[in-house]
């Protein structure tokens, strides 16, 4: 398989404010986030970053969506260096986070034109695609709703709609079925399915063991902004469930702390 994605020794720390350290109850001025963090990804395949929160996920997806700058490291997507050609990275990229806060007063139609516009994506070709996606998902009888009146589900369709809006080969998607109903959360992770059928290549995070063993082709676990292990399925679990070989190796890089 073709290499599409390529993670070097990525490292971000943050500094504590006074109520930080207060609520994380330490002396520590500083938090090492991400720590040296490697690992490479496959076009058309599902890679997923596995963690506890706190691990350093969205901060990794983040500085590979260009949000913010790595303290050192690089990563390359598509031959694109996040430090040196962020813009090249972002015509390259969709970018989902739960965290995406759509303007209340605009409507879907609004946005998805919005969007595509920004993106440069020709007109004709953005309706079309619009016509598609909001079929797919249910959009289209709510096109016109303005978004406060939309349900959280619909948002989250329309979020993840959005993030597509220029049809790009590589998606990052941060808790892609956080706090959606079991319905909408189907949706989604059958769409992220279809996706990688037609040869894109998908970067979540989850902290879901059964999400990751239903999609993903590999997982890395990243434990305290480390990367512990990372592979296939088979090769990272050895014979047992996921979710009893992430306890292991958490408890083996905790010191049997759980």
């Amino acid at each position: 398989m073709n290499e599409i994605l390529r993670v070097e020794g990525l490292s971000k720390t943050f500094k504590l404010s006074r109520k930080q350290q207060k609520i994380e109850r330490t002396a520590r001025k500083e938090i090492v986030a991400v720590n040296n963090l490697s690992f490479t990804a496959n076009q058309g395949e599902i890679f997923g970053l596995l963690g506890p929160n706190g691990a350093g996920k969205t901060t990794t997806l983040r500085m590979l969506a260009t949000l913010i700058r790595p303290d050192s490291g690089d990563a390359f997507l598509d031959g694109c260096s996040i430090v040196s050609q962020p813009e090249g990275v972002r015509a390259k990229i969709g970018f989902l986070t739960s965290e995406l806060k759509l303007e209340d007063f605009f409507t879907p139609n609004y946005l998805f034109d919005f969007f595509s516009q920004l993106h440069h994506v020709d007109e004709a070709v953005s309706r079309e695609r619009k016509r598609q996606m909001f079929s797919r998902f249910g959009i289209d009888r709510f096109a016109e709703v303005k978004v406060a009146n939309l349900s959280t589900g619909m948002k989250q369709k329309l979020s993840l709609v959005i993030s597509l809006v220029h049809d790009p080969d590589i998606i990052i998607f941060d808790e892609p079925t956080n706090g959606l109903d079991v319905l909408t959360a189907r949706t989604v992770t059958d769409y992220l399915q279809e996706l990688r059928e037609r040869g894109k290549t998908i970067i979540l995070s989850t902290h879901i063991f059964s999400l990751v063993e239903r999609l993903c082709d590999r997982v890395g676990i990243i434990i305290d902004g480390r990367m512990i292990n990372c592979g296939t399925l088979e090769e990272v679990c050895g014979g047992m469930t996921l979710e009893d070989r992430f306890f292991e190796i958490y408890k083996e890089v905790k010191g049997g702390e759980e």
